[in-house]
């Protein structure tokens, strides 16, 4: 019975998740449902189980949401985003449309912008270029996953995404976690998504196929998607940006050269480079082994520490680079502070809800099968996390599930067999970024919305640029970390 109530309490998840209902009603009913057929207490499971572990969860990585919304509005509101994607356009041109949408993807993402943030600046964008170049539009949101939700998400070293830093804490590592693996993941991930996204621009044009009979302003799909609850609902567990929050202050009317609006995203990567291998290993962390500090070390915390402090010393050169031009900066401050509360406790509902089917008995008939899952330890760590990015429709969600149910495990077997932590850390981001991408995802269902195409039109090429690419070069960290090791 307890199996069959996880069964139970995943499927009430997924249905009602899919169908626009709050993750923060949902999730704890379907704990307390798989935990009402396993015959565990029920409130116990909630007080004592549910509620720390979400709690922990915030308490960890909230900083982390609050900074990169926050650093995200800014970039926004100050025309920097927009800034960058005018740019890499008009460098690009028209007959280059979908590189320069995924590329101007690729470096606001790679710099720490919010996910979504960037998708509501660069749809409209998007929609322009690729009218003005004939290619069609269904072709749009692929294009924008690719540059935005693959590579830069979750394998680009150093990138500061959320998934990221989640397995930072659980394996002792930094945000540059096995790099060469990294950048090769993303080198598969890119090249084939444009390769496939280019066959099909060739094919549409070949059948006399344009952008299509799409009339309306470039922006009106954006004021939808925004309007629309169950996008936001669905939204606020697959990133860490609240798109309510998106109208609530006001973009200056012209961006800042392309200089300064790269900037800040410049400082990100410095400064997260600067604190994870010469300020961080430097400092003086004995302290952190007290109990009043958490009794831990610095490797516990100083993956989340050095992006922290690279976000923040981002957002005060944006402020300083902007500060004449933003129209209402303390309204752009709190709406981005607005903007990542719901985000973080969408997905610490969701680790509360696994944190409740990983104390069930049943659940050790699940570990013992995703251990014994033949290829050693790397295939069986991209499985689960696999497995419950696409269930819970969330890699961070999904990611952070895995880790606090089978984290100390893998840390232990990495341990005994001699396998650096840091290449568990990119396999196991890397596999939460591939199969959260189903139908059901937020950023999915937001990112068709946002560019007006139906899951008929769209989805196809979101599977293999954002999906197939993901996997394949998942298959390649996993070959060449069995041979080669981490590197």
């Amino acid at each position: 019975m307890g199996f069959i109530g996880i069964l139970v309490g995943l499927a009430v998840l997924i249905y009602l998740a899919f169908r626009g209902s709050s993750i923060l009603i949902l999730a704890p009913v379907a704990a307390l449902l798989a935990a009402a057929f396993a015959g565990m207490p029920l409130l116990a499971s909630w007080t004592q189980t549910f509620m720390p572990n979400a709690a922990d969860f915030v308490a960890q990585f909230f900083p982390l949401f609050l900074l990169g919304a926050i650093f995200g509005k800014l970039m926004e509101d100050s025309g920097s985003v927009t800034s960058i994607a005018d740019h890499m356009t008009r460098t690009l041109g028209a007959k280059r449309a979908i590189l320069a949408v995924v590329l101007a993807g690729a470096i606001v993402t790679y710099g720490g912008v919010s996910l979504f943030v960037a998708f509501f600046v660069l749809a409209p964008m998007g929609i322009a270029l690729f009218r003005a170049a004939g290619v069609p539009r269904r072709l749009m949101p692929a294009a924008i996953a690719l540059g935005t939700s693959t590579f830069t998400m979750s394998a680009m070293p150093g990138t500061p995404s959320i998934q990221n830093a989640i397995p930072m804490p659980f394996f002792g590592t930094t945000p540059f976690a096995a790099p060469g693996l990294g950048i090769i993941a993303s080198a598969v991930m890119l090249v084939f998504g444009l390769w496939w996204l280019t066959s099909r621009e060739k094919k549409a044009r070949a059948r006399g196929e344009g952008f299509g009979a799409f009339t309306a302003p470039d922006t009106e799909s954006v004021e939808v998607a925004v309007d629309d609850p169950i996008v936001r609902e669905r939204a606020t567990t697959a990133g860490t940006f609240d798109p309510a929050e998106i109208e609530r202050s006001e973009e200056a009317p012209t961006g800042p050269p392309i200089i300064l609006a790269a900037l800040p995203i410049v400082v990100v990567i410095i400064v997260n480079l600067l604190m994870s291998f010469l300020i961080l290993p430097r400092m003086d962390t004995g302290f952190l082994a007290l109990p009043e500090w958490g009794g831990v070390n610095l490797s516990a915390v100083g993956g989340v520490w050095s992006v922290i402090v690279a976000l923040l010393a981002a957002i005060i050169t944006v402020i300083i680079v902007n500060f004449r031009s933003v129209p209402k900066l303390r309204a752009t401050m709190t709406a981005g502070a607005n903007a990542s509360v719901l985000p973080i406790l969408s997905v610490a509902s969701l680790v509360g809800f696994g944190a409740v089917v990983a104390s069930l008995p049943a659940f050790e008939d699940v570990r013992n099968w995703v251990l014994g899952i033949e290829g050693g330890p790397l295939v069986s760590l991209a499985v689960a996390t696999n497995i419950l990015a696409a269930l819970t429709g969330s890699a961070s969600g999904g990611l952070t599930i895995a880790l606090d149910a089978l984290g100390p495990t893998y840390m232990q077997i990495a341990r005994d067999i001699g396998m650096d932590p840091a290449l568990m850390h990119r396999v196991a981001v890397i596999g939460s970024g591939t199969l959260d991408s189903l139908p059901h995802n937020g950023a999915v269902v937001t990112l068709l919305s946002v560019c007006g195409v139906t899951h008929k039109e769209g989805y196809l090429d979101i599977v293999m640029a954002g999906i197939v690419g993901a996997l394949l070069a998942l298959c390649v960290v996993i070959v060449l970390g069995s041979t080669l090791g981490s590197f």
